[in-house]
Order: C-alpha cells, then sequence, then structure tokens
C-alpha cells in the first residue's frame, strides 16, 4: 500500500525514504584457506572485497574434522561476531586422496565428527566427493560401492538436519552428467544435492559448461575457478581469463533465478591435491580473483541478466525471471 490511515485521515509515506538494504540472492564468498592459512586471513581477504560468506576447508593447515571442539567453538564465535556465514564445509570424504576400495570407518567417523562441528558452526552443508578408482574395480562394482555409501552419507546428514554436496571433482559421479543424474536418482534422498565447481572440466577433460546445464536443477553450490590447457598441464587462472566457459556458466545460473552462494576457489597458490597451500600474503591470489570476478559479472553476465544487478556482497534480482528463460533444457539420463 501506498497510503497508510492514521484518524480517518491519509497520510502518504515519503518517497525519499531510504530502501531497506536487501540480502543478496546470489552471495559471493569463498574458500578461506585459498587466502590464508589462519582464520583472521581469511577474514582479512574477504573483508577486503566486502564479502560475508566463508566457506571452511581447513584452518591452521587441520581440516575442520579434526580441529578441537573447543577451537571449532571459538571459531563460531569469531564469525558471529564479525557477521560472516559459513556457507559449506568440506570432507575428505570420496576425494582424490581416497580409493573406493578403501576401508569405509574412517570416513563414517569423519562424517560424524564434521556433522558434530557443522553443527557448532551453524552450517548445514558438507561437501562430498565420490570415491576414485585406482585400483581397478569393473564399473558396475564401482558404481555399486559408491551408491552404497552416498546413501549411507545422505541419510546420516539428512537425518541430522544437514546436506551432502556432491562435487564434480574426483570420482565416479565426478565428470559425466550421466553418471551425476544417476548418482541423484539412485541414492534418491534428499539429504543429497549436488556442488559445481565451474572450473574442474579443464583438468578432468570435460566440459563443465555442458555439465552443468544437464544438472542444474539439483545444483545447491557452486564454486569458481578458471583454468586453461587441460590433465596435468592444467594452468589456473583469474576468472574470465580461461577456457572454463565461466561466464556462461554464470548467466546459466541467472537465467534460472538461481539463489545461493558462488563461492571462489581460485587455485592460484592453494591447491590440496598438489600439496601447496596458501601462506596469507597477497601472492595467494585470492582477492584479485575476486575483483576479477566481480569485474567478469559485470561485463559479461549482468547484460545478459535482465532483473539482476551487484550489490555490496552479490547480487540481486529485483524482477522476476522471464518465462522462456526459467527453465532451460535439462536432459536427464539417470538410470
Amino acid at each position: 500500500m501506498s497510503a497508510l490511515r492514521k484518524g480517518g485521515r491519509t497520510k502518504r509515506r515519503r518517497a525519499n525514504r531510504t530502501p531497506v538494504a536487501r540480502r543478496p540472492t546470489i552471495r559471493f564468498g569463498g574458500i578461506g584457506d585459498e587466502a590464508a592459512p589462519d582464520l583472521a586471513g581469511q577474514i582479512d581477504a574477504l573483508d577486503e572485497l566486502g564479502w560475508n560468506e566463508l566457506e571452511l576447508r581447513t584452518v591452521d593447515g587441520a581440516w575442520i574434522a579434526d580441529l578441537p571442539v573447543g577451537q571449532v567453538l571459538d571459531i563460531a564465535r569469531t564469525l558471529r561476531k564479525r557477521r560472516i556465514r559459513i556457507s559449506a564445509v568440506a570432507s575428505r570424504t570420496g576425494n582424490w586422496a581416497s580409493d573406493i576400495t578403501d576401508d569405509y570407518g574412517p570416513d563414517e567417523l569423519e562424517q560424524a565428527a564434521l556433522a558434530f562441528r557443522a553443527a557448532l558452526l551453524g552450517v548445514d552443508r558438507i561437501r562430498v566427493m565420490s570415491y576414485p578408482n585406482g585400483t581397478g574395480l569393473p564399473e558396475a562394482e564401482w558404481r555399486r560401492r559408491v551408491l552404497e555409501r552416498m546413501r549411507d552419507i545422505a541419510d546420516g546428514l539428512y537425518r541430522g538436519g544437514q546436506l551432502a554436496l556432491h562435487e564434480n571433482c574426483a570420482g565416479w559421479a565426478g565428470s559425466s552428467a550421466e553418471k551425476a543424474l544417476d548418482l541423484i536418482a539412485s541414492v534418491n534422498n534428499p539429504g543429497l544435492r549436488l556442488l559445481h565447481d565451474t572450473g574442474n572440466g579443464i583438468p578432468y577433460g570435460y566440459d563443465g559448461y555442458e555439465l552443468l546445464r544437464r544438472t542444474v536443477e539439483h545444483v545447491d553450490h557452486v564454486h569458481v575457478k578458471d583454468a586453461v590447457g587441460g590433465g596435468a598441464d592444467t594452468r589456473y587462472v583469474l576468472p574470465g581469463e580461461g577456457d572454463a566457459r565461466l561466464a556462461e556458466s554464470l548467466r546459466l545460473l541467472t537465467a534460472r533465478g538461481w539463489r545461493g552462494v558462488w563461492s571462489l576457489e581460485p587455485h592460484l597458490a592453494t591447491r590440496p591435491h598438489e600439496g601447496l597451500a596458501a601462506d596469507g600474503r597477497a601472492e595467494s591470489g585470492f582477492v584479485a580473483a575476486g575483483r576479477a570476478l566481480t569485474a567478469l559479472v559485470e561485463r559479461e553476465v549482468l547484460p545478459h541478466s535482465p532483473g539482476w544487478r551487484l550489490v555490496p556482497g552479490g547480487l540481486v534480482l529485483d524482477a522476476p525471471v522471464p518465462r522462456q528463460a526459467e527453465r532451460p533444457e535439462v536432459l536427464s539420463d539417470a538410470r
């Protein structure tokens, strides 16, 4: 309503009233240890960018599941005081350092420890992968074992009010839309969703944009990176300077009216699978990558995204997405 009634008289609202600040529809954030090993350095990097979404993988070189509970509580208090929201936490479950033939016991212990710590941190999203097959199991057996473990993980997290996010990285369902859709359909649990990494197609040899196009309706969280080369010759670059079709992927998300976090993982200094970690200096490239992401969005995303605008910390959707752009074709090959 444009008017208020009081005592039978009508009072017009002031046209120049300061608008209430809106929380971004798409929020910009990043994986903290890509910027610095310590929490203070990770917060400083976010402050430089004016962002307040932090994804936690390691702090002081330790994975979150391994941190003492007292330190986790300290982290939670610090981030609340700084008004920084935790968007997700990372597990090692099913990642590049594991194998589908490994004993599942350590993963069960990590999931329990991480779920407890995530609850203390006030976050309900936990990153997982779907297990490499370094020992050469037949495809059908590899799939069977992955699905069995993923059902257990999704069920345990869902019962605790949490969500497993499967990343398109190492593992059975990591580089194929068909397998990712098969994973979602076969597990058939709302406790499992997809995490799409925009740059992982370069090192793993597939088109990341096409993977996103075919799986986007299941994507709950996004990692932003860009790269050139391929395979062992992959080199990570600033967002918009590589061959990952990053701008196209971001436009696909805005075209759908997607909501969530674009979490920066530039890999310019920190690459856990190579044993490389940022030391907190500017050379980590995290802040430069964040600024490059913002520039890319302004230059190549917003001009093609009607209804969206840039605000501190992300993007706001001011108007409904045009009907014809709401649901691009998604081809489901799930079994």
